[in-house]
């Protein structure tokens, strides 16, 4: 059996933009759609059940995740669409159920966030440690419409690249859409294409072999999917801010990420960080291998 898409919802508005996000997603793919709500307050409140029955709060709670099923059910009837309640940690929860997921989409930030938070804490933590890839919702409601025909694939070194790479030219194909492939490249710290107006011997050096290594990371994705359109491009600066300027013109931006080499989690680098905290539209973060 395919594996379903899990969405974490909380209640909040960031989380039904997310929802709504899973909802149109579930159908590109044709893939089952599961709706988890965790709630420590179901353990605690379950402990000893009040004599005049459950309290407000307690039906509040219970409530979430029937409403988001109902929500995602209405927004696309053709969805299967299964909700859950869990009584756990909200990451705890998500990182788990990723063992068994195609992807895990949360919303920026949840309920009790300030103002101005760039990232809440279980989303950051969920793309961190999840077994599968990760899309945080986030960005413009120009980004989340899915209307600008791209999706972004950052490619990185080759541990990180081919699971990236193959997992944005997947939803292009499904989106009907180009993918726009970029590598930036950098000279080395003595030097600057500020400084140096006319391309010198090691500027061109540094392009081409990025051209090279952008090209062969994109070989087998462009025979698997051979209708997908691709542009590739080099560019030379931090590629944190290259992505992020260039996700303004995307509907997707995917980032790869590699494991540890002791203990759990991935390697969440500057890219991803920084793509998680500014991009102009949803990011994948997705696992090497």
């Amino acid at each position: 059996m395919e594996l379903p898409l899990v969405v974490g919802v909380d209640g909040s508005a960031g989380s039904l933009r997310a929802l709504d996000w899973a909802v149109d997603e579930a159908a590109r793919h044709d893939a089952r759609l599961h709706v988890l709500y965790a709630s420590l307050w179901e353990r605690y409140e379950g402990r000893l059940p009040p004599p005049d029955g459950p309290s407000e709060e307690t039906r509040a709670e219970e409530a979430v995740a029937p409403a988001a099923a109902r929500h995602a059910r209405e927004r696309d009837p053709s969805v299967r669409v299964h909700a859950e309640t869990v009584p756990e940690e909200a990451v705890n929860a998500l990182v788990e159920a990723s063992r068994h997921a195609a992807a895990v989409i949360t919303g920026p930030s949840g309920r009790g966030t300030f103002t101005g938070v760039l990232l809440g804490s279980v989303s950051l933590s969920v793309a961190a440690r999840a077994h599968c890839p990760v899309i945080t919702v986030r960005g413009s409601e120009d980004g989340l419409r899915g209307a600008r025909g791209r999706v972004l694939v950052g490619v990185g070194d080759s541990e990180e690249a081919p699971a990236a790479v193959r997992f944005a030219f997947r939803e292009a194909a499904a989106r009907g859409c180009e993918v726009y492939a970029v590598r930036s490249w950098r000279l080395p710290a003595r030097q600057s294409v500020l400084h140096y107006p006319l391309p010198s011997d090691e500027t061109l050096d540094h392009e081409e072999r990025a051209g090279r290594e952008l090209h062969e990371a994109l070989r087998a994705a462009e025979a698997e999917y051979p209708g997908v359109t691709v542009r590739a491009v080099t560019v030379e600066g931090p590629a944190h801010r290259v992505l992020v300027a260039a996700s303004d013109e995307a509907d997707l931006l995917v980032v790869g990420a590699v494991r540890r080499h002791h203990g759990g989690g991935l390697q969440l680098g500057r890219v991803s960080h920084t793509a998680l905290h500014r991009a102009d539209c949803p990011v994948a973060v997705v696992p090497a291998g």
